[in-house]
């Protein structure tokens, strides 16, 4: 295929068509075509250097909890309409100069860092003309809740030092600059009608109101100091001593009483009793580009909630199989609440005994994994219990090695009362969040020489949905031989399968936020309160919960696909190769990929 030069490559090879024709001048054409190869990939590594550079320095505290701490000093106010138009003008500039790359002179793995980038940059610009900032707050996420998280240091921003000491002061002085933003553009909000739904604000008003104190001393924020390493100098201790309850006294608590007081007495009053984002101006473009952001796919929300509503189905069906092994005869959609009810599956009497369980799956599984991955991480895979200190707010969860090795990843199991941690979902809980799951996907991933934004970034869609397909590999490895732990395996499925009717319910269906509440109480045997709070936090997140299921069924249909295909060619080891080779890719480039292995090996 012909290739199109860039305007700089076009001058490099003009200057060598004209120059004197000497024996040292006469290069080889395929030398020419280097040259111009490694031009276009300097270009690419730069802009996707500059790139990172401008989304750390943007949001420095997401760099912070990306595990860079070049920017623990600052706060960035990415809610400021002033900044968020010139980050938005800078995404406008990256693509301008990537379209200006000779993609074609790119080998492959440039071409996918290229892929990548543009259809990173292009998804960022869709929502331009979405007013997400007019949103500064939820019962989610919001940047005093996030800093109040910090100021134990069992966060994403270290607190050990007095340098990491005097950086979290100085974004504690700039908190009050981002209330004060928030506010503004709450107001802004309630004059467009780009409100957050009052049940969500509700529930989000107890975050702030805890967030006030009567004395600094008895503010969270002042966490650092009543935990100061005794290793700081007399003079740090002082110093920063009075720093921090000067900033607590004098900016934070008159800045969270006036945003607390703005709350309640004229944000709450002015949101809204609709449930979806549909309620919103341009609602329903905005929901299909979160849809679009968080599956990477072109599905829409109609499509996504029929495959929701015969996941379900299929599920139930199984429970009605697996059920009565179990010793269960109730209607199958009973099963999730009468097991819970069982103490038998409640078998634990310390945390020893649990994280016990898992390190024996974790052996059985060091044995089963080589039959059916060739590509495995070098990076060692540890078992540990979530500290006591956040045990209350964490669950169950996987953190990444560190990428010069100094690290292992961690499962960690999150252990509040052995005597109520529940045994059926233990297998596919390992499943997920160790190995195969997040630990081959994230490990893999920081041991592949890519650029930070593809090692720090991501979308859901594959990270969640690899997570989830490895669930589904249990069974093949014969590790559900009991039925409670295919039971457990199959509750979690409905829960990703409820999240896809529930969320495009909400936002595309007209769905109220009760609907929502009595299907996962109906479905997945829920609480009242679990319910609750799993649906509001759907209505503030649009579309993020639609990523784990989307993805996990686009690798099993990519699997059938390759079977079908290759039959006794196809090879399950070289399938998931293909699959995390790469790293984290949208699903669409995945597809492709999958489809040149099988015209590849299906040729030979």
């Amino acid at each position: 295929m012909k290739k199109t030069l860039t305007l700089c490559a076009l001058s490099a090879a003009l200057a060598l068509a004209f120059a004197p024709v000497t024996a040292a001048a006469q290069a080889p054409a395929g030398k020419v075509a280097g040259a111009v190869a490694d031009q276009a990939e300097k270009r690419l590594d730069k802009l996707a250097d500059d790139y990172y550079e401008a989304q750390a320095r943007h949001d420095p505290v997401g760099a912070t909890q990306n595990g860079d701490n070049r920017f623990d000093d600052k706060l960035g106010i990415t809610i400021s309409p002033t900044l968020r138009a010139q980050q938005f003008a800078r995404y406008d500039a990256f693509l301008k100069r990537l379209h200006a790359i000779d993609r074609g002179s790119l080998d492959r793995g440039a071409q996918i860092n290229y892929d990548i980038l543009e259809y990173e940059l292009k998804t960022l610009l869709t929502f331009k003309r979405f007013p997400d900032h007019l949103l500064p707050i939820d019962q989610m996420s919001s940047m005093p809740v996030t800093l109040a998280n910090f100021a134990g240091g069992e966060g994403a921003q270290p607190l050990t030092t007095p340098k990491q000491y005097r950086a979290y002061l100085s974004r504690l002085n700039q908190l009050p600059a981002w209330i004060d933003q928030a506010i503004a553009n709450m107001r802004e909000g309630m004059r467009t009608g780009v409100v957050l739904q009052r049940a969500a604000m509700t529930s989000a008003l107890p975050q702030f109101q805890k967030l006030s104190s009567k004395t600094p001393e008895a503010n969270i924020f002042y966490t650092p100091v009543k935990k100061m390493p005794a290793t700081f100098s007399a003079k740090d201790k002082l110093e920063l001593t009075a720093a921090y309850r000067a900033t607590v006294a004098k900016k934070l608590m008159p800045s969270l009483a006036k945003l607390t007081v703005f709350l309640e007495k004229e944000y709450l009053p002015a949101t809204r009793t609709s449930t979806g984002i549909d309620g919103l101006p341009n609602g329903k473009e905005w929901y299909h580009a979160n849809v679009a952001a968080q599956t990477t796919t072109s599905l829409t929300p109609e499509q996504i909630h029929a495959t929701g509503l015969k996941e379900v189905a299929r599920i139930q069906q199984e429970y009605g199989v697996v059920g009565p092994k179990m010793g269960y005869t109730g209607p199958a959609s009973g099963l999730p609440t009468w097991v819970a009810e069982q103490e038998k599956y409640r078998p634990f009497k310390t945390e020893q005994e649990v994280i016990d369980v898992y390190r024996k799956l974790d052996g059985v599984l060091r044995e089963k994994l080589p039959a059916l991955f060739t590509l495995m991480p070098k990076a060692p895979l540890d078992l540990r219990l979530e500290p006591e200190l956040s045990r209350a707010t964490a669950s169950d969860h996987y953190t990444a090695p560190a990428s010069d090795g100094s690290r292992p990843g961690v499962f960690w199991s999150v252990v509040n009362d052995p005597k109520q941690y529940g045994s059926t979902g233990m297998v596919t809980l390992f499943l997920h969040e160790g190995q195969p799951g997040h630990h081959f996907h994230i490990a893999l991933l920081q041991e592949m020489d890519l650029p930070k934004f593809r090692k720090f970034g991501g979308n859901n869609a594959f990270t969640e949905g690899w997570a989830l397909y490895a669930e589904t590999l249990g069974k093949e490895m014969g590790l559900f031989g009991k039925p409670e732990d295919y039971f457990g395996h199959l509750n979690d499925e409905m829960l990703r399968a409820v999240r896809l009717v529930v969320d495009t319910g909400m936002h595309a269906k007209g769905w109220t936020r009760e609907q929502s509440i009595q299907y996962m109480r109906d479905t997945l045997g829920y609480t009242e309160a679990v319910a609750r709070s799993e649906t509001e936090r759907y209505m503030v997140w649009p579309g993020q919960a639609l990523g784990y299921k989307i993805g996990s069924l686009k690798i099993a249909e990519l699997r059938q696909q390759a079977t079908a295909a290759l039959g006794p060619k196809f090879s399950l080891p070289k399938f998931h190769e293909i699959v995390l080779e790469d790293g984290t890719v949208p699903l669409s480039l995945l597809e492709a990929k999958v489809q040149r292995w099988i015209e590849k090996d299906g040729a030979k």
